[in-house]
């Protein structure tokens, strides 16, 4: 299977649509045209679409479905809707390798081994995550095309082991959005601009916008992304799926291309919450190379990928928080929605509470983050192999200057150039910022909150609709609430909770330390109740809706 993008180096204004104002007048015409109609936008019929975990694993214990079917599916999808149709953009390289896989996980199941819930299950993994195969791991970014990774990230060692087939790696932000102001998300120079699936005009929100936009597009079965402050959770919540950031520690983060040893996490993006917990049990545990992860409770994934309890919400203390997040007036509504289901689900709602430390952060965050980030990336890239030109973040800096018409097309490096003027890990500035941040979110912050309210979970609207993509001015922003559990590190889940204007908008659950079982089960509750998700139409515009 051959690989995509890999050498796409010239990134245009047409793959921004619809910027032209030729495109925006032919857009207008066929706009017109559909509606007058009452015409769907066109899409292929897939006998996959909304296929969860479960109802693979019965169909092919049944014999009635292989991994090789499944994953020639997926391929021929990813042809109809991401390279060709609306052309999403969701799927940055292909994995030569993934029908050989399937074909010998079929064998397994055959001789009767099954490795478990995850034996033939089509994956995408984000382009920041290494694998040791035929495909690249750049970040989205050129200058680490070429520049291979010796083994394999121990997450996607995990995946294989429990029979995924990797289908390919997914579009992202580049560099994981931490590269220029006025940055565009779902943006890299390796892969060009990702599409929301709802409308295409939209931003998938990122940084893991690809892994979002392929699930939410069915053009897997589950996805992996990764997140340091919301780059999970708001994908998931602006493209109409379910996304879990789960405590730093829970999933080996060696052989990520990192941002932030305090912040960072790898986790599942998928469209329903039990899929959600199988693959987390599935890449949890720990790493010798990752100490963090030697903190997580033993049992864990036996845990995570247990049945929920039924009826979790009757009965739990849920706190509602509702900002300051910066959304929209009209989200008042949709928040309310989410309070008064959670009181017909039994549950025991507070309304509101307070995080006294919840706008004090911000500040503190940017000096961590520059400081760890470049500390990170040279480890990262001292791992790489002796063949690679890019051997620290100095060279990625010069790289791109040399490189401005393919890498800095719309946005600059500042943050990059910030974070390369910063000092080691051992300097006073760094240290009282890390010891602020992890004191303000936590015990003054999220342990705080739930200990004075007795409570179970804290839910949050988790960010409103999906923006205009503008590679003029960059993102702007209409809200979000990822950074409190991001910062402490703790666990959240994001699930469809409403529409508004037919885009999706997502609620999160966020909870204390290593507290991902109880908080899904909880969203889970929510899930079935609510029943909000909606498969994308691939409208070229939120306006007719």
């Amino acid at each position: 299977m051959p690989r995509m993008n890999t050498n796409k180096w010239r990134t245009t204004w047409w793959d921004f649509y619809p910027f032209s104002a030729l495109r925006s007048v032919v857009k207008k015409i066929l706009l017109s045209a559909l509606l007058a109609l009452g015409a769907r936008a066109a899409e292929p019929t897939f006998p996959f679409a909304e296929a969860t975990i479960d109802d693979l694993q019965e169909r092919m214990a049944a014999g009635t479905l292989t991994a090789r079917e499944l994953t020639a599916a997926y391929l021929a999808r990813i042809g109809d809707i991401d390279m060709g149709g609306p052309r999403l953009n969701a799927v940055i390289e292909l994995n030569p390798d993934a029908m050989k896989i399937a074909e010998r996980l079929d064998a397994e199941r055959k001789a009767g081994r099954v490795r478990g819930a995850l034996h033939g299950i089509p994956v995408l993994i984000k382009d920041n995550i290494a694998t040791a195969d035929r495909m690249e791991t750049t970040a989205g970014s050129l200058a680490l095309v070429g520049a291979k990774p010796l083994r394999d990230a121990p997450l996607v060692v995990r995946l294989r082991e429990a029979g995924a087939v990797i289908l390919g790696k997914t579009n992202m932000s580049e560099w994981a959005y931490f590269r220029g102001s006025r940055g565009i998300s779902g943006w890299s120079a390796r892969g060009g601009q990702t599409r929301n699936p709802y409308a295409l005009d939209r931003n998938p929100s990122g940084s893991s916008s690809g892994s979002a936009v392929a699930v939410a597009a069915n053009l897997c079965v589950v996805a992996i992304g990764t997140e340091t402050n919301g780059s999970i959770m708001s994908p998931a919540s602006a493209c109409g799926i379910v996304g879990v950031k789960p405590t730093v520690g829970r999933v080996s983060r060696t052989g990520i291309i990192p941002i932030s040893v305090t912040q960072d996490t790898a986790g599942p993006m998928t469209r329903t919450v039990r899929d959600a917990a199988l693959v987390l049990a599935a890449i949890s545990g720990p790493d010798e190379s990752d100490p963090t992860t030697t903190h997580s409770p033993m049992g864990a994934a036996v845990d995570l990928a247990a049945p929920f309890r039924s009826e979790a919400l009757r009965g739990a203390r849920v706190g509602v928080l509702r900002g300051p997040f910066g959304f929209h007036p009209r989200m008042e509504a949709v928040l309310e929605d989410v309070v008064a289901a959670l009181r017909k689900a039994g549950a025991d709602v507070v309304d509101p509470v307070k995080v006294a430390t919840l706008t004090t952060f911000g500040a503190q965050e940017s000096v961590l983050l520059s400081y760890e980030f470049k500390d990170g990336v040279n480890r990262y890239l001292a791992t790489l192999g002796p063949d690679s030109p890019i051997k620290t973040l100095a060279d990625v800096i010069a790289f791109n200057e040399s490189h401005r018409e393919q890498e800095m097309p719309f946005f600059g490096q500042e943050s990059l150039v910030t974070a390369e003027a910063r000092g080691p890990l051992t300097e006073q500035a760094y240290l009282d910022a890390r010891e602020a941040l992890l004191r303000m979110t936590r015990a003054e912050g999220i342990d705080a909150t739930m200990d004075q309210g007795k409570l179970d979970v804290l839910v949050m609207l988790t960010r409103g609709p999906a923006h205009l993509t503008d590679p003029v001015n960059g993102d702007s922003s209409s809200g979000g609430s990822a950074s409190l559990a991001a910062v402490a590190g703790y666990p959240s889940v994001t699930v469809p909770a409403a529409q508004v204007n037919g885009l999706p908008v997502g609620v999160s659950f966020v909870g204390r330390v290593w507290s991902e079982a109880k908080v899904l089960a909880l969203a889970a509750d929510f899930e079935a109740k609510v029943k909000a998700r909606r498969e994308p139409t691939f409208w070229p515009t939120a306006e007719r809706l």
